[in-house]
């Protein structure tokens, strides 16, 4: 049976969400997610692009409705970017592992929100093995996988 993480990645629509002034655009897990397939959509305020694809400033900016989130910004940021993902209607939300923040947590308990958390999203999404998958077997030895 696949796990919640695992699971997570069904989805065929997301957005990927950074800050790439002040932390790295999550680009593994985004390019990842393009390469199998997957509808994506770059979300980044401070630039106007991801490689060769158009960034847009927020959630709502998006052309068409996702089913998923990364987020991947500065933990500073994470709470009011689940808030955007509340009024944008997404309610699957990955935040990247060390980004969480118990005011981002509380806030979509509140709302209810499918939440990932304390993880690298690339260990789900990566098949094969890469450096990512030395932190799924090390996930799956300790009983966090």
């Amino acid at each position: 049976m696949a796990s919640p993480h695992e699971q997570f990645w069904t989805h065929p629509s997301f957005a990927f969400v950074g800050h790439s002034a002040k932390k790295g655009f999550p680009a593994l897990s985004y390019g990842e997610a393009k390469r199998l397939g997957k509808k994506v959509f770059p979300v980044d305020p401070s630039v106007p692009r991801i490689g060769q694809d158009q960034t847009y400033p927020d959630l709502r900016s998006i052309p068409e409705p996702v089913e998923a989130v990364v987020l991947e910004v500065p933990r500073e940021e994470t709470a009011d970017w689940v808030r955007r993902a509340v009024e944008a209607g997404i309610r699957n939300v990955w935040i990247h592992q060390k980004r969480e923040t118990p005011e981002a947590l509380e806030l979509a308990a509140r709302h209810g929100l499918n939440v990932l958390t304390g993880t690298c999203a690339v260990m789900y999404l990566v098949p094969g093995f890469t450096f990512h998958s030395i932190h799924k077997w090390l996930a799956k030895l300790g009983g966090k996988y």
